[in-house]
């Protein structure tokens, strides 16, 4: 939410550590994100505190990050964004333990290593599909042409909702997870909660086999889960469904058409993909969740306040030199790249859609590669991205030659 709102410094937090920084919009954010958020953690101490956004902790290395990550005793999801709003139930992202599991186990076999294996056959044939209408054209604008359209399609499908509401719903999404200010976060967030409420009362009449059914006929505790947290928890997996698949798309193809010599090691040698994948996710990380301090205590030398929040850029974990050989290269061979980053979380709260979204970007790069294999940012034309609880990528132009002969 885009405010330059500050407040006055706590007595209790020292003035070295008190550092005017808006993580909405880290200085360098229109050359490179990645690289501005970088700058943060190099040139920042590694928990301080800011006053912009209504003021804030902010930590930057991968030893805080993985440490509140786990310790929802005293980091609670009840407000994962910084001023956002408390606790919904049903909101599985804005629960603790153990409450928080029983609503995770109704999603989470829907997103299983068996159940998205069986969901290849349609990444592979929408995305073929979207490729090659676009081969001929010689350009597109990524974000729009293909990012936005591959996840929401194969997404729509699980829940059994019409392909043609994605124009409907990609712009809501997008202002309900950025918005510029809380009326269009409102506004947009309840058009959202009343679209599902529409398709979870008609599952709730009858119920099909798709994942909304499941979750509109749940139990929760014994007890029939109630419509409010229904329409929450669904709305937490629409939210991931329209959105981080195509932010993590749009990064990983701005970094390939800046390299050449990568996409070309994808080329000569495709069995490198799946490691790729687990690289240029380490290296391009999304996510800056926050987490509501439940009492007051110490941390990393600091004094923190019951009632204060603390922001966990979870995209600075895989960038630590700290916890990972020269972060800033892409290699396509780093062993286990996977053990490097915190994108899907660490604990009860790492992402269930980790697998799905694994597969979308090794589909991609197979099927994209093999019919546009040389590309390029459009002359003219500069990428957009955005900081947020989600980055993203919101405009990439790219061009290619259609006949290479």
């Amino acid at each position: 939410m885009t405010t330059n709102s500050t407040m006055d410094i706590p007595a209790h937090v020292p003035e070295d550590r008190v550092v005017d920084f808006d993580y909405l919009r880290p200085v360098g954010i229109d050359e490179d994100l990645h690289l501005a958020w970088k700058n943060v953690q190099d040139t920042l101490p590694d928990i301080f505190w800011t006053p912009r956004n209504g003021g804030h902790w902010v930590v930057t290395r991968a030893d805080a990050i993985k440490a509140i990550q786990l310790d929802h005793k005293r980091f609670s999801h009840a407000r994962v964004t910084i001023g956002g709003e408390d606790v919904r139930e049903g909101a599985i992202i804005q629960m603790d333990p153990p409450r928080h599991g029983s609503y995770r186990m109704l999603v989470s076999p829907a997103f299983s290593p068996k159940a998205i294996a069986a969901l290849e056959p349609i990444v592979r044939e929408t995305t073929v599909s979207i490729v090659e209408e676009l081969c001929l054209k010689g350009e597109c604008e990524f974000v729009g042409d293909f990012a936005q359209i591959l996840p929401v399609v194969v997404f729509l499908g699980t829940v059994d909702l019409p392909p043609e509401d994605r124009d409907y719903l990609l712009p809501l999404a997008e202002k309900a997870i950025r918005p510029r200010n809380r009326q269009e976060h409102l506004e947009s967030s309840t058009a959202l909660s009343e679209y599902v409420a529409r398709a979870l009362a008609a599952r709730a009449e009858q119920p099909g086999s798709d994942l909304l059914s499941k979750i509109v006929t749940a139990k929760i505790g014994g007890e029939p889960i109630a419509f409010e947290a229904a329409v929450a928890l669904s709305m937490i997996v629409l939210a991931g469904g329209l959105d981080t698949v195509a932010s993590i798309l749009g990064f990983v193809v701005r970094f390939l058409a800046l390299n050449p010599g990568h996409r070309q090691q994808l080329i000569n040698d495709p069995s490198l993909v799946p490691n790729a994948v687990e690289e240029l996710i380490r290296r391009h990380g999304l996510i800056n969740t926050a987490r509501l301090i439940t009492q007051d205590t110490e941390f990393q030398g600091m004094r923190l306040k019951e009632g204060e929040q603390i922001l966990v850029p979870n995209h600075l974990y895989g960038l630590d030199e700290r916890q990972v050989d020269n972060p800033l290269d892409v290699d396509f061979t780093r062993p286990h790249p996977e053990q490097h980053y915190a994108a899907f979380g660490n604990g009860p709260h790492r992402c269930p859609g980790s697998f799905l979204a694994k597969l979308e970007l090794t589909v991609f790069l197979q099927e994209w590669l093999a019919r546009i294999p040389d590309f390029v940012i459009k002359p003219g034309t500069t990428p957009r991205a955005a900081s947020g609880s989600v980055s993203t990528v919101q405009e990439l132009h790219l061009a290619w030659d259609t006949d290479p002969r």
